[in-house]
């Protein structure tokens, strides 16, 4: 529902998530609800693509003002943008799309969202393992490393994964190889665990310890795998939703020039996780 309005009209603002999977997304119920709270008259819509460079087409030929980027292409859309905004240069990754009169600016807010979190923790100093060498990988490496934090990124694939390493300065070690390091906060930084496939896990159960903080990034389902193992240790957990949260509130304001309350909108959301 654009705004407060019932109906939609050739004044309705449109943005949009894309992405493959992109069904599971619950970025539209989160927009779509700020819109109705702040009155603007704009919708939210999913579209599951398969060609990125045909989706940015149709941001210009169909004057979509903003637009998500999800899996698998927060890398790949960067070469199809006119802009792309410091940070999501120095993180090689796109997650948000701001259509300003057809000049087409990447940013990244997954960095702010994933560091917001884990600040009440403390970063600075931690030893802070990543699991995956995708596009949200690059943006928590981003952030922990503004925050001061020891990185070592763990990837099955030894090639992604030392790149990513390399690019921030950060260890590198097999996903085997977990056991053998000891760290402060754990990430699940890939799509493991994520609906339909609710009984993955980024990491055997035996290799997490009582004193770590678990994260995950994966919030469909609220409570992964990942997650649920957790908690029987006796971790220190950060679901998915968190982060979420935090980088669509930023996606916002850059669409809006508003700053979003979080008030009930977790509520909101994890009501549609039900």
């Amino acid at each position: 529902m654009p705004g407060n309005n019932s109906i939609f009209s050739a004044d309705t603002s449109l943005y949009c998530i894309f992405g493959n999977p992109v069904s599971h997304s619950k970025s539209p119920i989160m927009h779509n609800t700020l819109f109705k709270n702040y009155n603007i008259n704009s919708v939210y819509l999913s579209f599951n693509i398969n060609n990125i460079e045909k989706a940015i087409e149709s941001i210009r030929e169909l004057n979509i003002k903003g637009a998500s980027i999800t899996i698998p292409f927060k890398q790949k859309v960067m070469k199809h943008l006119d802009i792309i905004d410091k940070q999501a240069e120095s993180i090689g990754a796109v997650n948000t799309i701001v259509n300003n009169n057809g000049i087409l600016t990447g940013y990244n807010t997954d960095w702010q969202g994933g560091v917001s979190p884990l600040k009440k923790y403390g970063i600075n100093d931690k030893k802070v393992g990543i699991i995956g060498a995708g596009g949200a990988a690059h943006a928590l490496a981003h952030g922990i490393k503004i925050n001061k934090g020891y990185i070592t990124i763990i990837n099955r694939t030894r090639e992604r994964g030392e790149k990513l390493a390399e690019l921030f300065n950060a260890d590198f070690c097999r996903l085997d190889q977990i056991k053998e390091k000891k760290f402060d906060i754990l990430i699940n930084a890939t799509s493991l665990g994520m609906t339909p496939d609710i009984d993955t896990s980024p990491a055997e159960k035996q290799l997490l310890k009582k004193n770590m903080i678990i994260m995950d990034i994966v919030y469909n389902p609220i409570e992964t795998k990942f997650i649920k193992d957790a908690k029987k240790i006796g971790c220190t957990t950060i679901d998915g939703l968190s982060m979420f949260l935090h980088q669509g509130i930023n996606q916002f304001e850059l669409w809006t020039k508003i700053k979003p309350s979080m008030d009930n909108l977790r509520q909101t959301i994890m009501r549609s996780l039900i």
